[in-house]
């Protein structure tokens, strides 16, 4: 008996030695995590710079406005053309034929015209002694009407026939230069398609595709725009026109850059470099393994005044510096931010700093 009531004294023993084992552990030291950090400074950053081609201003496809067979196409690509000069026909029989029985028309409707208006002449003369009624003067007169507003048709179906044959040549309407050529000797080819595009060479443009993630810039922004192939050689230019939406491929916007009296060496389909002309700016970069997202929001991991513990705090990001990220806002300089490891932090989590990197 004495054994048995032993024993069951000793199990409640055991159950507070455990408890109390229990409770050491759990005030056991809080783990310090060593971290990687630095402290936020403004950088001054150099001006965005992109690279474009020369195109032009202005360009006009031409072609012919009604449908034939193309059967020349006196220049090609490069040529110098100027106004009024032939760039392509088209198989003019079908048009000329046309015109052949429009001029048929009219000649007939003149001859119908002429005996109408001799069979009115004598019936007003006959009537004058009495030998024919008022009834047939009246329908005489109305035979020289119908004649004579026949005639009128038959004319203007003519001048339409020699319209639409004369659409037959296509001709330039200002002087430019051809940069482009869409249909070719044998082809039939429909009305209002393209066979020769023309551009005027005195307007240029350098065209850019600026990411989504930049600022957009205004229309009247200020560049700098030099060929590649010769840095030394730049000419001034002004933002004219700005894509209203990204394109979704490249999630990139088209910017046309209106160049101020280029130079002969920005010939059409030249590369170049366009210069954001502006002071240089300071802004505050991070490391990009300093920003941890969360639910498409940016945060950082903020080091405390002691150095002792971190909490997050949420920031907005812009566009890229290097191999940085820009920081538009949620910090300000003189902030100490973990730049390595953030994805393994919690909040008050006590750290050690073991880098004090200035950027």
């Amino acid at each position: 008996m004495n054994r048995i009531l032993l024993g069951l004294l000793s199990v409640p023993v055991m159950l507070l030695i455990l408890a109390g084992c229990q409770k050491k552990e759990e005030k056991g030291e809080p783990v310090i995590r060593p971290v990687l950090s630095q402290i936020v400074v403004p950088q001054r950053l150099p001006a965005p710079s992109f690279a474009g081609t020369v195109q032009p201003k202005v360009q006009t496809n031409f072609g012919p406005r009604v449908t034939g067979l193309l059967v020349a196409r006196d220049v090609d690509i490069g040529d110098t053309v100027t106004r009024g000069q032939l760039l392509a026909a088209l198989d003019p029989t079908a048009l000329e034929l046309a015109v052949g029985s429009a001029r048929a028309d009219l000649a007939n409707a003149q001859a119908t015209l002429a005996n109408a208006v001799s069979v009115e002449r004598r019936t007003k003369a006959l009537f004058k002694i009495g030998t024919e009624t008022q009834a047939s003067v009246e329908s005489t007169e109305q035979a020289s009407a119908a004649a004579e507003a026949s005639v009128v048709q038959s004319r203007a179906a003519l001048s339409k026939a020699e319209e639409q044959l004369s659409y037959a040549k296509v001709k330039a309407a200002f002087d430019g230069v051809v940069t482009q050529t869409g249909a070719e000797v044998g082809q039939v080819v429909a009305a209002g398609a393209t066979v020769v595009a023309v551009a005027r060479p005195d307007a240029r443009d350098a065209v850019v595709d600026v990411p989504d993630g930049n600022a957009l810039l205004p229309v009247g922004t200020p560049f700098l725009v030099s060929l590649q192939i010769d840095p030394a050689i730049t000419v001034d230019g002004v933002v004219r026109e700005v894509a209203p939406a990204a394109d979704p491929a490249t999630r990139t916007r088209r910017v046309k850059i209106a160049l101020e009296n280029p130079p002969a060496a920005f010939r059409l389909g030249t590369t170049i470099t366009a210069t954001l002309k502006q002071t240089i700016v300071e802004q505050l970069v991070l490391p990009s393994t300093a920003i941890l997202v969360r639910d498409g929001k940016s945060y950082v991991w903020v080091v405390d005044e002691g150095g002792a513990t971190v909490k997050t705090r949420e920031v907005v990001t812009g566009p890229q510096a290097g191999n940085g990220i820009v920081i538009t806002s949620g910090i300000e300089a003189g902030v100490r931010v973990v730049t390595a490891g953030v994805h393994s932090l919690e909040d008050g989590q006590k750290i050690k700093v073991e880098d004090e990197a200035q950027s």
